[in-house]
C-alpha cells in the first residue's frame, strides 16, 4: 500500500494537474499554517494565462498568503510546491521568512533550491527555511514528463 501524501502535497499535485490541463506547465502551491494542514493560500502556473513570467505557483502563492494574512513576513507558514523553485522563487521565500519548504520533484536544470545555486547556502541569504524534498516526488515528476511529451 502506498504511503498517503500529506492534504497540502495532495493538494499541490491537483492543483498541477488542473494547470496542465489548460497548458501551463504542471506545477502547485499550497501554503499553510507552519506545522499544520491549515491552508492559507493556493496556487498553480499561470504564466501564459495572466501573460506574466514571473506568475510562477510559489510567487503567486506567497501573493496571496502576504494578501490574506496582511503583512509580507510569512514567519508562520510553510510552502508546499510540487517542483523545485527556481532563483526567482527560492529568492521570494527568502525575503518572506517561510519557515518551511516542501517540495515533490528535483529540478536539476532550473532549479536554485538542492540545484543549481542552491541559493539557501549563499552567504547573502539572510533567511533559510528548513527543507523537505521528495514528497510525492513520483507522482510530480510523471506529470512533467506527460506535459512535456505532449508538447514535442
Amino acid at each position: 500500500m502506498p504511503f498517503p501524501l500529506p492534504p497540502p502535497m495532495r493538494l499541490a499535485l491537483d492543483l498541477a494537474a488542473a494547470c496542465a490541463a489548460v497548458g501551463e506547465v504542471p506545477v502547485g502551491a499550497v501554503m499553510t499554517r507552519s506545522g499544520t494542514t491549515d491552508v492559507i493560500a493556493t496556487s498553480a502556473n499561470a504564466m501564459r494565462t495572466l501573460h506574466d513570467p514571473t506568475a510562477h505557483a510559489e510567487i503567486l502563492a506567497i501573493r496571496a498568503a502576504a494578501t490574506v494574512l496582511g503583512t509580507s513576513r510569512l514567519d508562520g507558514c510553510d510552502l508546499w510546491v510540487t517542483l523545485e523553485p527556481c532563483a526567482m522563487c527560492a529568492g521570494a521565500i527568502a525575503l518572506s521568512r517561510i519557515a518551511r519548504l516542501y517540495f515533490a520533484a528535483p529540478d536539476p536544470k532550473g532549479g536554485a533550491v538542492l540545484s543549481g545555486p542552491r541559493l539557501f547556502g549563499q552567504p547573502t541569504c539572510h533567511h533559510r527555511p528548513e527543507i523537505h524534498d521528495g514528497i510525492g516526488e513520483a507522482e510530480a515528476a510523471a506529470q512533467l514528463r506527460t506535459f512535456f511529451a505532449g508538447r514535442r
